[in-house]
């Protein structure tokens, strides 16, 4: 090749090589679109305008003067009072010793320890910036429980700085952290009850740990599991006649104002609840097939009102209420975020048969919310029985605990 031609192909590489960058430099790929938030999975294009969303807790402090207790109504006979205050996001409570209460929290990260003299209430973070943990008690114990930690407080009462004993890996928790905020317990047999909710909204599960409730002994083996297609449930107890589990589990979002119901159930062993393929024990999904859908599915005790949040249970044994309330179950229903019309906010008693038989749910709590204009102030989520038979009620929004008192 002579030197013209070597110049010619020199410059013809170069202008390509140039123009080639040039090109590359002026049109980046486009950034990837971020994806919807997680509460928006499963929401149909026909409702993509939706105003709908969950409702964000108050996370700062509100003191006992002002929060509107007037507004709250009971029975009659029954009285209310703000027991504990300045506990932003407060969820469940578990009992220790000695005037020791541990309430867990969601987006904070924390477990408060509430300190009871029988006339203050005074109290302490005793742990934060964990994953959405919660807390429960035996023999001494205390145990933290996180969406990706199990943490054991030994002898906490008469050491509140102890250092915690880790059985994370001994636990093996799924990762996914979608609907894995955990309300446990231990039951009457000793062992540690803990659910594990769908990672979605709707979906076919990635992997069968999930829509599952397990149990554990205390120190992290045995792990069994007890039933299957629970999508997400968050309170349990065990009735105080047959010993058997009863819980709360939360319905599917997006699929109408009055479909599907949240469930009041009863736990039989290795039974099938339905998701992701059956709501409510008899409502097949419409996104999410499956021949004869809800065939086999174990049925609820009663329907507890479609996206009304039903949380904390908890079967009354004390013997401070009338007798009518012995061995019925109390359920707090946060509210209803995924729908036009509001419901819950309130707690309301399920009175059945030991059996699960002529379910009747009725209101006890009310007042947080005005029916007329929609607006409420306070979302009760969680009961914890006093040993003088006296009724604990979190109210997360406003992070105070009210006592339930009743005198003749």
């Amino acid at each position: 090749m002579n030197n013209y031609l070597r110049a010619i192909s020199g410059l013809g590489l170069a202008l390509a090589f140039g123009m080639s960058a040039q090109a590359q430099t002026a049109a980046p790929a486009a950034p990837a679109a971020a994806p919807p938030p997680a509460w928006k999975q499963g929401m149909p294009a026909s409702m993509a305008n939706s105003t709908l969303a969950p409702l964000p807790a108050k996370l700062t402090a509100t003191k006992a003067a002002d929060v509107p207790i007037d507004k709250i109504k009971l029975p009659p006979g029954f009285k209310v009072e703000v027991w504990a205050d300045s506990i932003p996001g407060s969820r469940a409570i578990a009992e220790g010793e000695g005037g020791k209460y541990y309430v867990g929290t969601r987006p904070l990260g924390r477990i408060y320890e509430i300190t009871d003299d029988g006339k203050t209430r005074t109290s302490r973070v005793l742990i934060d910036k964990l994953n959405q943990p919660t807390a429960t008690y035996k023999d001494g114990s205390l145990y933290v429980v996180a969406v990706d930690k199990v943490l054991r407080f030994d002898d906490i009462v008469k050491n509140p700085n102890a250092t915690p004993v880790d059985l994370t890996a001994k636990f093996n928790f799924p990762p996914l952290p979608h609907h894995n905020w955990k309300y446990v317990a231990f039951g009457p047999d000793g062992k540690l009850y803990v659910p594990f909710g769908a990672p979605c909204n709707i979906c076919e599960l990635p992997t069968p740990e999930y829509a599952q409730i397990r149990r554990y002994n205390a120190d992290g083996s045995g792990m069994e599991v007890l039933a299957t297609g629970v999508r997400n449930t968050v309170g349990f107890d065990w009735h105080p006649v047959t010993k058997e589990l009863w819980f709360s589990n939360h319905g599917r979002d997006w699929m109408g104002d009055d479909t599907p119901n949240d469930t009041m159930n009863r736990l039989k062993l290795k039974a099938n609840y339905g998701f992701p393929y059956c709501h409510q024990g008899n409502l097949p999904d419409p996104d999410i097939k499956k021949a004869d859908a809800c065939s086999g599915v174990e049925q609820p005790v009663a329907l507890m009102g479609p996206h009304a949040s039903s949380m904390g249970v908890k079967f009354y044994t004390g013997d401070m209420f009338p007798p009518e309330y012995k061995n019925v179950l109390f359920n707090a229903r946060k509210g209803s975020w995924n729908r036009t019309k509001k419901i819950g906010f309130d707690v309301v008693t399920v009175r059945a048969d030991a059996d699960g038989k002529n379910a009747k749910v009725e209101p006890f709590m009310t007042g947080f919310m005005n029916e007329a204009d929609q607006s409420w102030w306070g979302r009760p989520a969680y009961l914890h029985q006093m040993k003088d038979g006296s009724l604990l009620v979190a109210d997360e929004q406003n992070g105070v605990i009210y006592r339930v008192t009743y005198q003749k």
